[in-house]
């Protein structure tokens, strides 16, 4: 019994910090003030978005919260850096907002996260393309910290997806967002990795929320490049699924793993060459093998929802991928995954990029 443990036998504390409200739907945004209407966020918004998601869906969201009383300001975000994030901070502060809404794709939604988390402000979700997990997680990326991946902010309260709007999004970042999705696939195995090494916490409920998660866009893979609404609202649902999985976890673990750390090295080695999910795709693709795991069902998937599976799909050479396989574990150290046993060269980088076909 518990009252007979130790108390240095005592699990230590886990946080779990979840949205409050999650609404998925067609046509939904004309209605943005009835749903934040019993979240008791205050009655001051500021928006944040890029000038072509405000042309799109300014007036339907900017006429629906005034409608129900809310005084709206709006910022269109800059470039993705912690400038603009500084900036944002002293606007939330300027404008007295109670609350923050990102719309739109990664940029201004990351933004919006990390200045509601300095602002210690509620924050909203609202994406305008599913190219990735961070529409519902707690992690937010931006150019000009110490560190090339993702840091800790706080997820949203709620999370407003117009499936309507996000399934006229290009192809590409849709695709992009379900090659995020599959690599949960190597991330938890890389999760299970450290537990057995380590000692490090795995969580069981969430990852296998994750790998859910991915099943469901590797199931529905030859759906997905048709762009059916059907289809946007799984790969939707999937991403709002798995970042809820990480708020659980507390950590990024059953969401990002070896394969993203091959992503986040491509972005040293290939600036500019590929968009995050993609590049996390194909990584899953080699760190299955790694693995010893069905390499070949992740490719085939990703090739179904016409994904980059080989470097020149993305314009990489076969030098950028071997630089970004050998620096993928130095990304995080303190980050236990699968690379930390295989110890790749130059030589057994490139010899494994080529018998999975990704150069």
């Amino acid at each position: 019994m518990i009252s007979n443990r130790k108390r240095e036998d005592v699990l230590p504390l886990h946080v779990m910090e979840l949205p409050r409200k999650v609404v998925v739907g067609e046509e939904i945004l004309g209605d943005m003030g009835s749903i934040l209407g019993d979240l008791e966020l205050g009655k001051n918004a500021l928006l944040i978005w890029g000038p072509n998601v405000k042309k799109i869906v300014g007036d339907t969201l900017l006429g629906s919260l005034e409608e129900k009383g809310y005084e709206v300001n709006w910022e269109i975000a800059g470039p993705s850096t912690f400038q603009e994030v500084e900036r944002i901070s002293q606007v939330t502060l300027k404008v007295g907002a109670s609350f923050l809404v990102g719309i739109g794709g990664g940029r201004s939604i990351d933004i919006a996260k990390l200045a509601s988390f300095n602002s210690k402000l509620p924050f909203v979700s609202v994406p305008t393309s599913a190219s990735h997990d961070g529409i519902s997680s707690p992690f937010a990326s931006v150019k000009g910290l110490d560190r090339p991946y993702s840091v800790v902010a706080k997820p949203p309260i709620a999370i407003v997806a117009d499936v309507s709007i996000i399934s006229k999004a290009p192809l590409p970042l849709l695709v992009s967002g379900c090659g995020d999705l599959v690599s949960k696939l190597t991330a938890v195995r890389d999760w299970e990795l450290s537990h057995e090494r380590t000692g490090e916490y795995f969580g069981g409920y969430s990852a296998n929320l994750a790998l859910l998660s991915a099943d469901l866009v590797v199931n529905n893979a030859s759906a997905i490049s048709d762009k059916s609404q059907d289809a946007v609202r799984v790969v939707v649902e999937a991403l709002i699924s798995a970042g809820v999985a990480a708020g659980i976890a507390g950590s990024s673990r059953p969401c990002s793993g070896s394969e993203h750390l091959f992503s986040h090295a491509m972005d040293i080695t290939a600036p500019g060459k590929g968009m995050h999910g993609e590049k996390c795709g194909m990584g899953s693709i080699i760190m299955a093998k790694l693995h010893g795991l069905d390499y070949m069902q992740i490719k085939d998937a990703l090739s179904l929802m016409g994904a980059p599976t080989k470097s020149s799909d993305i314009g990489a050479t076969e030098e950028e991928i071997i630089k970004a396989l050998v620096l993928a574990k130095n990304i995080r150290k303190e980050r236990y995954t699968i690379l930390n046993e295989k110890q790749l060269t130059s030589e057994t980088a490139k010899n494994l990029a080529k018998e999975v076909g990704v150069i």
